[in-house]
């Protein structure tokens, strides 16, 4: 009982998250991982316990879905799709160990992405420009991490398509939740049929983010952003922290 508890909570808490700034699964990763949920389970579960969030904003965002930076929507679903799957299969081939040893690294690169993801795709623009094979590689890696880990997966796409797409960012949320969300999809199915998920605290995670999302997304019309995105870096970089700390001093056991 203590664990549906303690996974419900980190669900609302990372709904909220997500619906106000993102960083979502830096909350129901740990929380996974403290109920007893090996690693590797405990990620996959996690994507599954986060998906129909995502899901509902790609379907509130369908009418702004249109191309992106001249590249047309279907090859990048297609792409983000395959480098999804090969994303989920690599994590499920993965050994706790070796995730163990991965995952402060993947962390440290998500809050980095949370931190500065903003300014990136500007700052690259200004001294390269991509064309659209280029993009479609970066967007089958981006579908890959998003598969394995997923964490600022969406920044990391909002940062990319700096390069090619002048538009405001905020004019790229729809493609932006429509392809974080396929990668998602096919990862939640390929963890499904290797029976990767721990379905009751899965399912507890999955009830408590519905709620906290939309809660976070009322408080959101609110709160200053300043304070929003302060309490989420804070966040990000504290759990970064004491997964580098447990990973290189105290160890994570699987």
């Amino acid at each position: 009982m203590d664990s549906m508890i303690l996974t419900f909570s980190a669900g609302l808490l990372a709904g909220a998250m997500n619906a106000l700034a993102g960083g979502g699964s830096f909350v129901t990763l740990p929380a996974m991982i403290a109920a007893g949920v090996p690693p590797v389970q405990a990620n996959a579960s996690s994507t599954v316990a986060l998906f129909p969030g995502g899901l509902a904003s790609a379907w509130a965002y369908r009418d702004g879905l249109q191309a992106v930076g001249g590249v047309p929507l279907r090859p990048m679903l297609a792409t983000t799709l395959c480098g999804g799957l090969a994303g989920a299969l690599l994590l499920l081939r993965t050994s706790p160990a070796a995730f163990t040893f991965v995952l402060p690294w993947l962390l440290l690169l998500a809050s980095i992405a949370l931190a500065f993801g903003r300014r990136l795709g500007a700052a690259l623009r200004a001294r390269w420009q991509v064309g659209a094979p280029a993009v479609l590689v970066l967007q089958f890696a981006l579908g890959a991490y998003g598969g394995y880990f997923g964490g600022a997966v969406g920044i990391m796409m909002m940062a990319m398509w700096g390069l090619i797409d002048k538009r405001d960012l905020k004019e790229l949320n729809a493609p932006r939740t429509l392809l974080v969300s396929a990668a998602n999809a096919v990862a939640v199915a390929a963890f499904a049929v290797a029976h990767a998920v721990h379905w009751p605290v899965t399912l507890a995670m999955l009830g408590g983010a519905v709620i906290g999302g939309y809660a976070g997304a009322r408080a959101g019309r609110r709160a200053p952003a300043h304070v929003i995105r302060g309490f989420t870096l804070l966040i990000t970089f504290c759990i970064t922290l004491i997964f580098f700390l447990k990973a290189y001093l105290g160890g994570i056991h699987a």
